[in-house]
Formats: C-alpha cells, sequence, structure tokens
C-alpha cells in the first residue's frame, strides 16, 4: 500500500497538473489567421445586414398598423355619425309627425323610394 502511495506521488510529480504549452503544435489562443479575420468580416456584415432587414421590417409592420388604425377610427366616425342620425329619427317618430311629414321622413331614411 506504502509503494503505491510512493508510485502515485512519483507519478504526481513526473506529470504536474499544470499542463506547460509548448508552442509547435496547434493553433495559439487569440491569434486569429487571415481567413478567419475574413469570416468574422463577413459574418459582422451579415450581422448588420440583417438588423437593417429586420428594422425595415418593424417599420413596415407599424405603418401597416397606424393605416389600420386610421382606418378604423374612420369607420367609428361614420358610425357614430350613422347612430346620431337613427336617435335624431328615433325622437322624431316619437313626436307623432303628421303623415305628410312621416311619409318624407320615410323618404329620407330610404324605407320609402322617392319616385
Amino acid at each position: 500500500m506504502e509503494s503505491q502511495n510512493n508510485k502515485m506521488a512519483v507519478t504526481e510529480e513526473a506529470f504536474p497538473s499544470v499542463r506547460k504549452e509548448c508552442g509547435k503544435r496547434g493553433r495559439k489562443p487569440g491569434r486569429k489567421t487571415s481567413s478567419e479575420k475574413i469570416d468574422i468580416k463577413a459574418k459582422l456584415e451579415r450581422s448588420r445586414q440583417s438588423a437593417r432587414e429586420c428594422r425595415a421590417r418593424k417599420k413596415l409592420r407599424y405603418q401597416y398598423l397606424e393605416e389600420l388604425v386610421a382606418d378604423r377610427e374612420k369607420a367609428v366616425v361614420a358610425l357614430r355619425a350613422e347612430l346620431e342620425r337613427y336617435i335624431l329619427w328615433s325622437r322624431q317618430l316619437n313626436e307623432n309627425l303628421s303623415t305628410t311629414n312621416t311619409d318624407q321622413f320615410l323618404k329620407e331614411i330610404g324605407i320609402i323610394k322617392q319616385e
């Protein structure tokens, strides 16, 4: 058992846990080759182009939504005007209009077709 411990101690001393880099094999960290620099530049340019396209799509989407809101607001205004017209007609009918006025009123609202 003691001999195994000694062997382990010897092997640990022979192979330290911190490995010393010998600069002959592999790439050195932090150094970029010219082809890798080009790849990075191309990647950055693709990223910039993608960001431009994303902003353009976002702008178009907001323009579409603003147009949609404007159209809906116009529809709301038209419906409110129509509602006011119907309220006015309802009040006039409740006031028991004369028959001549009633005929004229029905022609105005489109129930009786004008000849």
